[in-house]
């Protein structure tokens, strides 16, 4: 439902600091209208003169009569917006809004009107020209009706794994292998014997030589791929049937026959 809020402003500068924080409170800037007040000032709104000739005070009458009806309320409104120096017109669709607004206006100096705060708030059960909103009839009420949707979706989560890790260890091994060694060894054994001619041939300086040679273990070592440890993974698909509930607003509608009551409330009187 829409409500206009009005504010009479004795100070431009007033009506425009009401305005600036407005907007900076989250209002809508196309929402607010700004009008000058009085007959010198001529412009736009409800306190302006219009290009047809209409006076003023006809302009500002028409204004708060659409507004809040033909009454005293309208009247005390158009008497005190014919010495406003600014008018604040703001459309909102709620309550809460409807009394920031006031408390707004209230703290930036608008006019009082008849004891009251100037900021009267306006049920509108039709489209005005300053608003241009539909808004619904005051007795008028709404049921409604919500029904819940089931959705499905899908979402990857952790169920495990493995994780292979490799290290080098090492072990003690054992190998046999047989060496060979070679001993040079010197024996003088005593004769006597008669000299032959190979001996007198080998009488004569020389020199003999002769070297002992061993084996050692030569160690070395070769790799081998003797295993591989293979990882991956494995996809499969499954179908699940998911189970649950879901609620729906079911609205009953039962005619209430008020003449029947009345008829027995009568009887019973006449009784």
């Amino acid at each position: 439902m829409t409500h206009t809020v009005v504010g009479l402003f004795d100070s431009k500068a007033e009506a425009q600091t009401a305005m600036n924080e407005l907007v900076q409170k989250g209002f809508v800037k196309e929402h607010i209208d700004y009008s000058q007040g009085r007959a010198v000032d001529s412009g736009a709104g409800a306190g302006a003169t219009t290009g047809t000739g209409s006076s003023t005070g006809d302009n500002v009458g028409s204004f708060f009569g659409n507004l809040f009806g033909d009454n005293d309320e309208a009247r005390n409104y158009t008497t005190a917006a014919r010495g406003a120096e600014a008018i604040l017109t703001v459309h909102v669709d709620s309550d809460e809004r409807a009394r920031q607004v006031a408390a707004i206006f209230d703290n930036n100096g608008a006019i009082d009107v008849d004891g009251h705060s100037s900021q009267q708030t306006s049920q509108t059960t039709k489209t005005t020209q300053v608003a241009n909103t539909n808004t619904a009839n005051q007795g008028d009420m709404a049921i409604p009706v919500i029904e819940e949707e089931l959705q499905v979706g899908k979402r990857a989560v952790e169920q495990g794994g493995v994780r292979v890790r490799s290290r080098i260890i090492e072990k003690p091994v054992e190998e046999h292998v047989r060496l060979r060694e070679e001993h040079v060894y010197v024996n003088r054994n005593p004769v006597n014997r008669a000299v032959t001619d190979s001996d007198l041939n080998n009488f004569k300086e020389g020199e003999i030589e002769l070297t002992e040679r061993s084996e050692e273990a030569v160690v070395s070592k070769q790799a081998r791929v003797v295993e591989e440890v293979s990882i991956g993974k494995t996809v499969e698909e499954r179908d699940q049937v998911i189970n649950d509930t879901v609620r729906r607003t079911d609205v009953d509608v039962e005619q209430i026959n008020t003449s029947a009551t009345n008829r027995t409330d009568t009887r019973r009187d006449n009784d």
